[in-house]
């Protein structure tokens, strides 16, 4: 059971908590293996089963490793299904490479703007509008403005990429303890890069659980960001489990989101706290709150 104080703040004031198969006020978006207890190890398979319990989009990281006849399934069948693609990881190359942002090296930036590329071309394949980017480690060498110069002109770059497509990179702050060294790890940071970069196609994904590590004060950040987010995802703090397994009050979280209209997805980047099928359906009451 979840505790009182989260089933005492419903993620909408307005309306008891969707049923059992009912789609959610928010448009949470889980992924692969997450339900592989209950639904079973065939992908469409677990599609499907999240569906019938409501959720109407799905995220999955590795979506731009797979095999092309994969993603052509995983696609067709979210169609069939009515759901929307979440992100996936667009430059695998460079997320967590030494000072690929920072120190603007020649090699690395062509390295970001392969991996685009490549990712332009997942992106009709699965019908997907975002993609995760991790801006690699910071470069204690360089004094910090002429590091956020050298970042903003790659996302410049990229968004030329992109900009064609209607596509959207979203930058993704990632917490210290998990993390350390990262150039982009506050949200202020990540906004600051988003303002500089001036492109429609260079967003913000804020990801509650690295945010509550780093900084807390999640509504507030939220806010003063909202014009720059794309994209949440969710993780309870410890643990990095479903909401109601940590600390993180995500009932209000929610709640605040729902109430400023976020039409985006909310990807569900996180564990299950207990095992089996029934830790699998754990998962999915966490989300009715």
């Amino acid at each position: 059971a979840l505790p009182g104080a989260l089933r005492a703040a419903p993620a909408t004031s307005a309306a008891a908590p969707p049923r059992p198969g009912e789609p959610f006020p928010l448009d949470f978006a889980p992924h692969f293996g997450m339900f592989a207890r209950v639904a079973g190890g065939d992908l469409v398979s677990q599609l499907e089963w999240a569906h019938d319990q409501g959720f109407r989009s799905w995220e999955d990281n590795r979506m731009a490793t797979r095999p092309v006849e994969e993603q052509e399934r995983i696609a067709k069948a979210m169609e069939r299904l009515g759901m929307r693609m979440g992100v996936f990881v667009a430059n695998f190359g460079t997320a967590f490479a030494e000072q690929s942002f920072s120190s603007g090296k020649e090699e690395t930036r062509e390295s970001f703007l392969a991996d685009l590329g490549q990712a332009v071309e997942v992106a009709k394949r699965v019908n997907a509008r975002w993609m995760t980017i991790v801006l690699g480690t910071e470069d204690p060498r360089l004094a910090p403005g002429f590091q956020d110069a050298h970042a903003i002109d790659m996302l410049r770059r990229g968004a030329e990429v992109f900009e064609p497509h209607g596509l959207v990179m979203v930058m993704e702050p990632l917490n210290f303890r998990d993390h350390p060294r990262l150039f982009v790890r506050r949200c202020d940071h990540a906004y600051a890069l988003c303002k500089a970069a001036d492109s429609p196609a260079v967003k913000i994904l804020f990801d509650i659980y690295h945010q509550a590590i780093t900084e807390g004060n999640l509504i507030p950040n939220i806010d003063a960001c909202w014009d720059e987010i794309a994209y949440f995802q969710i993780g309870d703090n410890p643990g990095r489990k479903e909401p109601g397994t940590g600390g993180v009050h995500y009932g209000n979280v929610f709640r605040h989101i729902e109430d400023k209209g976020f039409p985006g997805v909310l990807g569900m980047e996180h564990g299950n706290s207990r095992g089996g099928a029934e830790g699998d359906r754990a998962v999915v009451e966490a989300y009715r709150l």
